[in-house]
């Protein structure tokens, strides 16, 4: 029998839960914005999606049932937040995600939340230009450092396919940042 994170257990008691979801937020409300921001790239969009996360997390926390650990379980959800709010901003803009995300990435330059310099604007631009799944892969694992055994749960692929994506993904990043240079 699996031991219950009393963390979990907290949560998913009553009495406690409010207690127990500040000490989550607290534990995770850095970690979890600086995923959505890699995704969504925009400050502003990221706390919304943010507290969309937070606001899926509170309601669906007693239909955790740990077969993952939590840390994965939620990033699982603020990554399908991410997407999904991606997809839903685009389909309103009529355009293809893809397309709006690199329109993101070219926005970048002037949000004054972002405080890379002018690699650090090709790199973005060459992420953005990534395949949806490409582009998860290589964020998760080159910004956030995250193992691939901690991206196979979170994303529910194998860790050969999660290697395989993230080196298609470096090359066409190389590529990009190599081409734009050039220019």
């Amino acid at each position: 029998m699996k031991s219950i994170d009393p963390l979990v257990a907290r949560l998913q008691n009553k009495e406690t839960r409010a207690d127990a979801f500040r000490t989550l937020v607290g534990q995770y409300k850095e970690r979890l914005y600086w995923h959505i921001r890699g995704l969504v790239l925009n400050h502003a969009d990221a706390d919304d999606v943010l507290q969309n996360t937070f606001l899926k997390i509170f309601r669906h926390i007693d239909g955790f049932k740990g077969d993952s650990k939590l840390f994965s379980w939620m990033y699982r959800i603020a990554t399908n937040e991410s997407l999904n709010f991606l997809k839903e901003k685009s389909r309103q803009l009529g355009m293809a995600t893809e397309e709006y995300q690199s329109q993101l990435a070219e926005n970048l330059e002037a949000d004054v939340y972002f405080e890379g310099d002018g690699i650090q604007l090709q790199l973005q631009r060459a992420v953005a230009s990534l395949p949806e799944k490409q582009r998860l892969v290589f964020t998760m694992r080159y910004f956030q450092e995250l193992k691939y055994s901690s991206m196979s749960e979170i994303l529910g692929t194998s860790v050969g396919g999660l290697k395989a994506s993230y080196h298609l993904a470096a090359k066409k990043v190389e590529a990009y940042v190599k081409t734009a240079q050039s220019i």
